[in-house]
């Protein structure tokens, strides 16, 4: 089977650099333009006769829409962004000197949960499960989702890579397509 996963374009909290992953944003305009953009340039997937997903934010729907149209589409909510608590939706800048968002930050933050929401780990955990139940379907497969779920899904498929979460998020509009056989992963 084929697995294709694209990032959602971008959202005014990709580009003031805030937290985002529970909240609903819609794309922002510079968003929408730079999608339009680049299906001018790169070649996306023909997805005719696949499964579509999409993770149900407006993000992913609104990327879906620009990038293949009105597609018939389902939604799986498990492949939805981290919920980061009480830092959703703020910056850095401004949370540096918070005790909470330091002691999220310090030591090991993929285990670390942020107040009210979750960590990367019960986040990759979700996302596993879901995925485990799209290669058991076994069908070809677009997901437009989120940078930290495509990201974990990379970094459980191609463990040998030594790349972690971070290295592995497309930029938004971006992706790979992966051909899963029983056993074997590899990005095309």
């Amino acid at each position: 089977m084929n697995l294709i996963l694209i990032r959602h374009g971008k959202t005014e909290a990709n580009e003031r650099h805030l937290y985002c992953g529970a909240t609903d944003l819609p794309l922002s305009e510079r968003g929408k333009a730079e999608l339009l953009e680049q299906k001018q340039t790169m070649k996306y997937p023909d997805v005719t006769g696949m499964c579509v997903l999409t993770s149900g934010m407006r993000r992913c729907e609104e990327t879906l829409c620009l990038l293949y149209g009105n597609v018939p589409h389902d939604t799986v909510t498990a492949f939805r962004e981290m919920d980061f608590g009480a830092f959703e939706m703020r910056a850095y800048s401004e949370m540096k000197d918070d005790p909470d968002y330091i002691a999220w930050i310090t030591g090991d933050n993929e285990a670390n949960v942020t107040p009210g929401g979750e960590s990367g780990k019960i986040m990759t955990a979700r996302v596993l499960a879901a995925l485990d139940d799209l290669i058991a379907d076994a069908k070809d497969t677009l997901l437009v989702t989120h940078g930290g779920v495509i990201a974990a899904i990379m970094a459980h498929l191609f463990p040998g890579e030594g790349k972690n979460r971070y290295e592995w998020q497309p930029k938004p509009g971006g992706g790979y397509v992966i051909e899963l056989t029983v056993g074997n992963y590899h990005c095309l």
